[in-house]
C-alpha cells in the first residue's frame, strides 16, 4: 500500500502496479497486468530493471537478483519482458514486450532505504523525521498526525511499530529549510521536491518501539538473557 502526504513519499512494499511478495524491500516480483498480479520471468530481468523497481518502491539500490531465495515459483507461460534503461521512475514506464517463456519467476533484494532517519530522540528509532534528497538532510513538514504513515516509517527503518506520532512546532525565529510535501511532486516515491519556508512550519516527530534483540551472555559460567532496545 502506498503512503501519501500530499505527494507520494514511499511505498510499503508495493505500488498500484508492482509489488515484492515477501518483505518491504525484497521478494518475488509481481506486476499488475490486465487487472491481475503476474510474476516476471527471471531470465530477462536484469540490473537496470531492478534499479527501477527498487526506486519505485522507495527502497535503496538493488543488492541481489535471486528468485530462488523466495521460492521456486514458475513464471507464467506468457510473461512481459521489461527493457528498462535504469533511469525510469516506474517499471511500467519502461519499454516492454510479451514473450513466451519457460522458467522461474524473478525475485530481487533492494537495500533498505537510507533516505529517512529520526533525529533528536533517545535512540535511533525516535525523533524528528528527516529525509535525504539531493544529498541534503532536512526535516519533513507535517500538518496532522497519521499512525499509518508512522507505521510505514517505523517499518522501513526496521524499528518495530509506532508508539506516538505528533507534530512539533518549528521555532518562529528559525530560518531552517525543510522538505515540503507538495501535491505537485512527481517522479519516484521518495520525496523529490522541496520548498524553502521560513516560518509557521511543523515537523513530524515519531517514536517507534525499536527492535528487541535477545542474546545470551556468559558471565561467571552463568547464562543470562539480556534484552536491548535498539
Amino acid at each position: 500500500m502506498a503512503v501519501q502526504r500530499g505527494c507520494q513519499i514511499f511505498s510499503s512494499g508495493s505500488t498500484d502496479s508492482i509489488r515484492l511478495v515477501n518483505h518491504l524491500c525484497s521478494g518475488r516480483l509481481e506486476v499488475m497486468l490486465n487487472g491481475s498480479w503476474s510474476s516476471v520471468n527471471e531470465d530477462d530481468f536484469d540490473q537496470q530493471d531492478a534499479e527501477v523497481v527498487c526506486r519505485e518502491l522507495g527502497c535503496g539500490p538493488p543488492s541481489g537478483l535471486q528468485g530462488a531465495l523466495y521460492g521456486e515459483t514458475e513464471a507464467p507461460e506468457w510473461s512481459r519482458e521489461f527493457l528498462c534503461e535504469g533511469h525510469e521512475s516506474a517499471l511500467l514506464k519502461c519499454r516492454s514486450s510479451v514473450q513466451k517463456y519457460s522458467g522461474k519467476a524473478a525475485g530481487l533484494t533492494c537495500s533498505d532505504s537510507g533516505n529517512i532517519r529520526l533525529v533528536g530522540g533517545d535512540h535511533r528509532c525516535a525523533g524528528t523525521l528527516n529525509m535525504k534528497n539531493m544529498g541534503e538532510w532536512k526535516p519533513v513538514y507535517g500538518s496532522q498526525t497519521d499512525m499509518k504513515f508512522a507505521e510505514s516509517v517505523c517499518e522501513l527503518m526496521d524499528c518495530g511499530s509506532p508508539i506516538t506520532v505528533r507534530i512539533r512546532k518549528k521555532r518562529q525565529t528559525s530560518r531552517e529549510t525543510i522538505w515540503l510535501l507538495s501535491s505537485s511532486c512527481g517522479g519516484s516515491n521518495l520525496i523529490d521536491c522541496w520548498k524553502f519556508i521560513d516560518q509557521g512550519c511543523d515537523f513530524y516527530e515519531i517514536n517507534c518501539s525499536g527492535k528487541n534483540i535477545e542474546y545470551a551472555v556468559n558471565v561467571f559460567f552463568q547464562v543470562r538473557t539480556v534484552t536491548l532496545s535498539l
